[in-house]
């Protein structure tokens, strides 16, 4: 297979996610101040791309509340550099089992709502992109179950459609390709799709070369591509990606460490990014290059 290396790379900082890290670093960002300052410093590194859970301000626990979005979405608009804002919607689709003799009822940590609450968040807010977590997986813990049906794929894929928010798969494994290309084959998601290979979570898609160039070789030619491995794994999947043609996530959702022993910022972070795509003599491209190449438009901040 001929060498298919990216040449114009955008840098997606995944800002703080949904994980059980707000107590394992100091750098994690837990309210809505502290989320748009570390995604605006992200941006300041090179980030095109910012992707932003929220936080409950005083636990760390992820949140759905629609007020702490807002924040977050209007901090990062009326900053004084521009990237382009990526919103989480994966959360709502989370079954935690009672365990192997008594299953049901669900137990504590299940959290499962309709597609208009998924996105709720995203209908006000209207962020440039949004995720779309593209299929159903075992998720880390023994009894959690990350649950995205195919009906409620299309509801959802077609709901942020309409929104004219872009998508981003977020693809664990190769089925989860498998039924994006069936979304867009039934007209609910453009032609166009931007996919976002997720490399290493358990018990998804292994984070070896082979699994993920068994990702990238079913992923569609008119499609925009971009991966991360979790941890030590997350900076040899920046160079990964560009040598597969794709672009790049990092950031404290999938890794906190900068170096053995040395905890990250997510600028630190973007800054290591940068230098490993220019090296490889690649170029980091910005936010209105981005919204160019995926067709976004750039959105005034949002009315009070």
């Amino acid at each position: 297979m001929p060498l298919a290396m990216n040449r114009e790379v955008f840098i997606t900082c995944a800002v703080t996610g949904s994980g059980a890290t707000q107590d394992r670093s100091p750098h994690v960002p837990r309210s809505p101040a502290q989320i748009a300052q570390s995604a605006i410093d992200a941006a300041h590194a090179g980030a095109a791309i910012v992707h932003c859970h929220v936080r409950d301000p005083e636990t760390g626990a992820p949140s759905r509340d629609l007020a702490l979005y807002r924040e977050v979405t209007d901090r990062i608009r009326a900053a004084e550099i521009d990237v382009v804002l990526n919103l989480t919607a994966g959360m709502g689709g989370d079954i935690v089992f009672g365990g192997t003799e008594t299953p049901l009822p669900p137990v504590v940590g299940t959290d499962m709502i309709g597609a208009t609450q998924r996105l709720a968040h995203v209908a006000d807010c209207l962020p440039e992109i949004c995720t779309l977590d593209c299929g159903t997986m075992n998720f880390a813990e023994a009894d959690y179950v990350m649950t995205n049906t195919p009906g409620m794929l299309t509801a959802m894929g077609g709901m942020i459609t309409q929104m004219g928010v872009k998508p981003e798969i977020e693809a664990f494994d190769t089925g989860h390709l498998w039924y994006a290309r069936q979304l867009v084959a039934d007209g609910v998601l453009a032609p166009d799709a931007l996919v976002q290979l997720c490399m290493g979570v358990p018990w998804g898609a292994p984070d070896d070369l082979n699994t993920f160039m068994a990702m990238v070789n079913n992923v569609p030619d008119t499609w925009t591509f971009s991966a991360f491995g979790l941890g030590r794994s997350q900076m040899p999947y920046v160079a990964a990606s560009v040598l597969a043609g794709g672009n790049v996530r990092v950031g404290l959702e999938d890794n906190l460490m900068l170096d053995r022993g040395v905890l990250a910022t997510n600028a630190q972070l973007v800054e290591r990014a940068v230098t490993i795509i220019e090296n490889l003599g690649a170029r980091v491209i910005g936010p209105d290059q981005v919204r160019a190449k995926l067709g976004l438009t750039k959105r005034a901040p949002v009315a009070a």
